[in-house]
């Protein structure tokens, strides 16, 4: 039974389609470079700290304050403790965030043939470009088997965007001044959403705190459970 071409560019574009969807559908690892350095930090004891903005901007902000809060629970979780009311806390943790502009990858893969031959380098090639979410396109070709060549294919161009983010946290002796603690965290991710984001570098700069002074390490936070 022959196919004609315009069958033939169906099967390529439901395949590319449904490997394309099996790719969105898989939630991948927020993965961030953490570099952290200490001085004379000292070992939980019940310590009190205050959280405070880097940016003047941002302090009292309601978005900040959420994020605030999630260092407070992890230093909470390593036996500090957030400073009562009108207390003068022991420490001040100033926290910094944010995202870049993103810039566009462009990746290019190979098809895959037809039944006449197994490739597509010979036949008369027509692209067929299909744009899709988040700046993503497809470009399809074949060969046409009655013409040309025997086979028949598509290429793969994809075409994203990459944004690079990343947060600075810095602990100070609340008496003098003295730095006692300071880390930087910074990935890269398909979205700029900074409410997805900020939790992740928080969670990676608080995993195994407050680490090696002076040690580079890539932390890996894993995506989280669907209910």
């Amino acid at each position: 039974m022959k196919m004609s071409k315009m069958n033939l560019r169906r099967l390529g574009l439901a395949a590319m389609t449904g490997a394309a969807l099996a790719l969105a559908g898989c939630a991948t690892p927020f993965k961030a470079d953490v570099a952290r350095f200490q001085t004379q930090l000292p070992a939980p004891q019940g310590q009190s700290f205050a959280i405070e903005s880097s940016d003047p901007a941002l302090q009292g902000g309601i978005e900040f304050n959420q994020y605030a809060s999630i260092v407070a629970g992890e230093l909470t979780r390593y036996g500090y403790r957030p400073a009562a009311s009108g207390e003068r806390p022991d420490m001040l943790v100033r926290m910094d965030y944010g995202v870049d502009k993103g810039r566009e990858r462009v990746v290019s893969s190979p098809g895959f043939g037809g039944p006449w031959g197994g490739y597509y380098g010979g036949g008369f090639y027509r692209p067929v470009i299909v744009r899709g979410p988040r700046g993503r396109r497809y470009v399809y070709g074949w060969s046409d088997p009655f013409m040309w060549g025997p086979g028949w294919g598509y290429n793969d161009v994809s075409s994203y965007t990459v944004y690079t983010s990343g947060m600075q946290l810095q602990i100070n002796r609340a008496s003098d001044g003295y730095r006692l603690f300071e880390g930087r965290a910074e990935a890269q991710s398909r979205d700029n959403n900074l409410q997805q984001i900020v939790p992740n570098l928080i969670e990676a700069m608080f995993t195994g705190f407050p680490g090696n002074s002076g040690e580079r390490v890539r932390i890996t936070v894993a995506p989280p459970e669907k209910g």
